[in-house]
């Protein structure tokens, strides 16, 4: 599938529903520290992962986005400093105009009211108005992989980003989390507009009969539950 389809798709959705979708199909959940947070609030983006190591310089996004394809994301890995900032308005108008989705920072961004003005999505663990005073050298992975707190991200991984934060899929993964997504979307639809019609959850989730079930087994859990009569609450 494609980035057309899949940001078709991820457009009804959000990144706790993909969590969800990761949940259910026994996948690993790879999400992006909490600190990263969206810089716009309306922020909501899927795109191939185009990851990239910082080592002090803007040489090594030029160097990546040479290799950008239209509706990637730019995820780059700062280790998660906070002692500079690694990106700011020429980069992100650079990756604006080659086409890119979004960009995702584990680290800090700085040139804040240019950004907003500029308004593509861009997702850091905050602000600083210094830049880089280092010039380390290259790595041999640098514009391969790109470790996101405890993540490490290839080409072969999607990125979903929204106001509830960084998700990493793999590729191979991608259309069955995205469809299975759509489906908890769904039922949770159904489930809220029976709350509205006066149907209460607890009705809806059998919760007295869950709780009958509990004194019988007390091994049995509320997510056992709720997958035995259909329910989406916890995933």
């Amino acid at each position: 599938m494609d980035y057309i389809a899949y940001t078709n798709q991820f457009a009804a959705l959000s990144t706790p529903l993909i969590a969800d979708a990761c949940l259910r199909l026994n996948l690993p959940l790879r999400a992006a520290p909490t600190q990263i947070q969206a810089l716009l609030p309306n922020s909501h983006c899927v795109g191939r992962a185009l990851p990239v190591r910082h080592y002090g310089s803007v040489d090594i996004f030029l160097a990546v986005l040479e290799t950008a394809q239209a509706g990637d994301v730019l995820v780059i890995d700062n280790a998660g400093r906070t002692d500079e900032a690694c990106i700011g308005d020429l980069i992100v108008l650079e990756a604006q105009a080659a086409g890119l989705a979004a960009i995702i920072v584990w680290g800090l961004h700085r040139d804040t009211k240019d950004l907003l003005r500029i308004g593509m999505p861009v997702f850091s663990a905050g602000r600083c108005a210094a830049g880089p005073q280092r010039l380390d050298p290259w790595q041999a992975e640098a514009l391969n992989n790109a470790q996101i707190g405890s993540c490490r991200v290839t080409k072969a991984d999607w990125v979903f980003a929204d106001a509830d934060g960084v998700l990493f899929v793999a590729a191979e993964h991608a259309a069955e989390v995205l469809a299975t997504a759509q489906q908890i979307a769904e039922r949770e639809r159904q489930q809220a507009h029976a709350i509205q019609t006066g149907h209460s959850l607890r009705e809806q989730v059998q919760f007295h009969a869950y709780i009958a079930q509990r004194e019988r087994d007390p091994s049995l859990t509320f997510r056992q539950h709720l997958r035995q009569i259909g329910g989406a609450i916890e995933e």
